[in-house]
């Protein structure tokens, strides 16, 4: 199937949409309209057919979206039927916590090799995963090739080992560190901000209590 252009926006719904349809397959349903998959999903209707309209005819005026088509047709969409291999790199406690986490609920990514400094860990077995030694990260991505990676390093060492896993050929990075990472135009970071998103909810609750308080 060619490669579809389409908004990032809508990108980073579709993994949303397909964890739903796949809980609607289990229960036995056998069709869902934007209204249902709106009211699970907290996207609104017009958005979430706006979606699917990237993607051609997948449903049927009158009748809705065929829950094992739908499911099917994203399934490839999203790659699911191949195992993608990502690296850790820095074995902290938020680092462990994605060992043991090491997408459980996904049949296609998986946290295949770890990397850290710390002695007592290095060239042990943390929940399944072996952990490498830093000095071994440049050999290991490129012998392993991987090509995404979760950076959960201390900021003061962010940048240089971004350098060291885009020299191994890393081409996509989630990154959790609050650094906003330099690399080269064809690799894609992905900011992930704990702090911000979690004072961002503080915000807006705090906004609802404000309004609440005004009448």
């Amino acid at each position: 199937m060619d490669k579809i252009k389409i908004p990032k926006a809508t990108a980073k719904r579709l993994p949303l949409y397909y964890r739903y349809l796949i809980i609607l397959n289990e229960e036995g349903k056998a069709k869902v309209s934007s209204t249902e998959l709106s009211e699970a999903v907290q996207v609104d209707s017009a958005s979430i057919r706006r979606d699917f309209s990237y993607f051609g005819a997948l449903g049927k005026r009158g009748y809705g979206y065929d829950v094992k088509n739908l499911l099917t047709f994203f399934k490839k969409i999203l790659n699911q039927d191949t195992l993608t291999n990502v690296a850790l790199v820095g074995v902290g406690n938020l680092g462990r916590a994605l060992l043991n986490y090491n997408f459980k609920r996904s049949n296609n990514i998986r946290i295949s090799c770890a990397f850290d400094i710390n002695k007592e860990i290095t060239g042990h077995i943390l929940s399944g995963v072996p952990v490498y030694d830093m000095s071994d990260l440049k050999q290991q991505l490129s012998d392993q090739q991987i090509s995404i990676a979760i950076l959960t390093v201390p900021s003061s060492a962010a940048q240089k080992t971004t350098d060291d896993m885009v020299e191994a050929g890393i081409k996509g990075i989630m990154n959790f560190t609050p650094i906003r990472l330099s690399a080269p135009a064809d690799v894609r970071v992905q900011n992930v901000d704990l702090a911000t998103e979690l004072q961002t909810l503080i915000y807006f609750l705090d906004s609802d209590k404000a309004k609440e308080s005004d009448f």
